[in-house]
């Protein structure tokens, strides 16, 4: 049995510019997918996916003949749709894979599906491996976006991660706030569609230039930031600047706007995770709103 193992993903800066070439700050979280292949005698592929409590929540059957693939049984038709279409993208950039071989596959997540942090580029990265194709243009055939969470996914460390026209950069940084113990990153309870937040984005967005420039200044300050307050700075000129640029409101004016410290966005703005910088430990505050998930720093990034 062969296993393949990828990291999630946090995105500290530039949601939504990154895709417009704005330096990223991400890091990769204790938390990933394993993706676990085993051989098969017969021309299937049997599939079987196990959420963070070990209990099943999904499975298939595919069956191939010649270069045909059809899903034969499926407890979801949307997901063996979706991994239909990640099957054919891997055949296109390696045409070799799955001729004449059938596998029974097992995927086990460490995290909660609603959680946000790559339950599908976890998935992407650990078949590219499998199949020997690249992640980033599986994705781009797939399910789209800029690839800082593939990057987050290879990696076991922050990162910056920047578009550059066709190529990508990605610089490994040391990201070890000394106020690490008053970061906290609290769950929406809600998850956030990625691609319908980059449809509003590009539906709304104004004035890159200016605006990616700022946050690349932002991400380069937050690297090197020493004090919480100055890092509070930070946030809040963040959640200003994507507002602008995206005609949204800031989370902690939306909703919690009597809360005395920082309030960042994560990702796509309205649900999945949040960053709090607060002096105080912010949990009494968070599970009286009804938001039992919160973790700390250290919890969470690897």
């Amino acid at each position: 049995m062969q296993t393949y193992y990828s990291h999630g993903k946090l995105l500290l800066t530039a949601e939504y510019v990154v895709l417009d070439g704005a330096k990223a700050l991400a890091i990769p979280t204790v938390f990933g997918q394993s993706l676990h292949v085993e051989k098969e005698a017969t021309n299937k592929l049997t599939w079987n996916s196990l959420d963070h409590n070990q209990k099943e929540w999904f499975n298939a059957e595919f069956s191939f003949q010649n270069e045909a693939i059809s899903i034969e049984n499926t407890t979801n038709p949307e997901i063996s749709n979706r991994l239909l279409q990640i099957i054919t993208a891997v055949k296109q950039l390696n045409p070799k894979f799955l001729k004449g071989k059938g596998f029974k596959i097992s995927t086990v997540l460490e995290f909660p599906k609603n959680w946000g942090l790559g339950t599908s580029s976890t998935l992407i990265n650990n078949i590219a491996n499998w199949a020997n194709v690249d992640a980033y243009k599986l994705l781009k055939l797939t399910f789209g976006g800029s690839g800082y969470d593939i990057a987050c996914a290879q990696k076991d460390s922050a990162l910056t991660y920047q578009l550059n026209d066709e190529n990508r950069v990605v610089e490994y940084v040391n990201f070890n706030p000394n106020f690490k113990n008053n970061l906290y990153f609290i769950h929406l309870n809600k998850k956030q569609n990625s691609r319908d937040g980059i449809a509003h984005y590009k539906a709304n967005r104004n004035n890159l230039e200016v605006t990616i420039a700022t946050i690349n200044a932002i991400t380069e300050q937050m690297i090197i930031c020493e004090t919480l307050e100055k890092f509070q700075s930070l946030i809040n000129e963040h959640e200003q600047t994507i507002a602008s640029v995206t005609n949204q409101i800031p989370v902690k004016q939306l909703l919690f706007d009597d809360f005395n410290g920082s309030i960042k966005s994560l990702g796509a703005w309205g649900g999945d995770f949040i960053l709090v910088a607060s002096k105080n430990n912010p949990t009494e505050y968070f599970k009286n709103k009804g938001f039992d998930t919160i973790l700390s720093y250290t919890d969470i990034v690897l």
